[in-house]
């Protein structure tokens, strides 16, 4: 959160507990889960670095943000998405254990402007009970294809598959094996990325997942293929103190990976790192070039969402999302750039 210097302590200390994985718990429901519209109020962004007016970052070109507020107690913590139809329409998890639905709203430039229709539900168990109890319901990543959501799950570590329906999601349907070892899962620091990888690469459309901060005895960071005709367990290289807070794959089969990073001097930074698409193998230790570098004095948060996707006019656009963790001095924030190729 960017705050004055007088507060710059204080959201160091609220860093220090998001990043252990201090959050609120859901505020559940006796009876069935309800689909709960939500009226969301969203100021735009237009300056990704504050107080400058630069558009171009790297290879990155910021279009425009919002920072999202609700007078819903159950908005928020919002930790991964994907797009349904592109740019517009979206679902996503919180880490609370809710879904959540909408639709980003655009001016005539094609900038974000406003969140519609925006709706939220608790996750069921297979009596269609809201669950409440956290650990059950710590949903970090998500991926989309063809109406199913498969969802990554900490503290309780697993891959969850769950039939897509805006008007009642169930209990999932399906439990997938995703062969890292449970014992090297870390409590708060499993898989926060579930992607897909591209339908004409060597994985062809199979689920890649890669976890937060759970380390190999070389300290590099557990990932997985665990879907297609290469299956199989590798690492991505940890560098800088990075953590991964998710990822989607590039049209060219490079895996773009969103990282978060919280120390005393340097407070809290995001990053997006390039992975070389031939480098997620099983076996290897995937790497690949950072595109962007941002701290304090930029408008981030706590980015833990990151979805890929292609503008009508063949743009290839680049969007994030933010967990306030349901914390006053937190925000929910949109962040979308175009990523240039050349």
């Amino acid at each position: 959160m960017i705050l004055s210097r007088g507060g710059f302590r204080q959201t160091l200390f609220v860093a220090i507990a998001l990043l252990a994985g201090v959050a609120s718990a859901p505020a559940g429901a006796a009876g069935p889960a309800l689909v709960e519209p939500v009226e969301i109020s969203a100021r735009p962004i237009t300056e990704f670095r504050i107080g400058r007016t630069d558009r171009q970052f790297g290879p990155l070109e910021f279009v425009g943000g919002l920072e999202m507020t609700s007078k819903s107690r159950d908005f928020g913590a919002l930790s991964a998405f994907r797009f349904l139809k592109a740019g517009s329409d979206f679902i996503g998890v919180a880490d609370t254990g809710y879904w959540f639905f909408g639709t980003v709203a655009r001016d005539a430039d094609r900038r974000p402007v406003a969140i519609q229709n925006f709706r939220m539900q608790q996750m069921v168990d297979q009596d269609g009970q809201p669950i409440d109890e956290k650990w059950e319901v710590d949903a970090e990543g998500l991926a989309v294809k063809d109406g199913i959501a498969t969802v990554g799950f900490e503290r309780n570590h697993r891959v969850s598959q769950f039939r897509i329906d805006p008007t009642n999601m169930k209990a999932p349907y399906r439990q997938l094996d995703f062969l890292v070892p449970a014992r090297e899962l870390r409590q708060n620091r499993g898989f926060e990325t579930v992607t897909h990888a591209n339908a004409n690469g060597q994985h062809e459309g199979g689920l890649v997942v890669v976890s937060e901060k759970s380390l190999d005895k070389a300290g590099n960071i557990y990932a997985a293929i665990i879907e297609g005709p290469r299956k199989g367990v590798f690492t991505v290289k940890r560098n800088d103190d990075f953590d991964i807070t998710d990822g989607a794959f590039l049209p060219d089969g490079d895996l773009l990976l969103l990282e978060r990073s919280f120390t005393m001097a340097g407070g809290l930074k995001m990053r997006l790192r390039r992975i070389h698409g031939e480098s997620v193998e099983k076996g290897a230790v995937a790497d690949g070039p950072v595109l962007l570098d941002a701290d304090m004095g930029y408008q981030i948060d706590n980015m833990e969402g990151l979805d890929v996707w292609t503008r009508d006019d063949g743009a290839l656009m680049v969007s994030l999302i933010s967990d306030d963790n349901h914390s006053i001095l937190q925000r929910n924030l949109y962040l979308e750039f175009v990523l240039h190729q050349d």
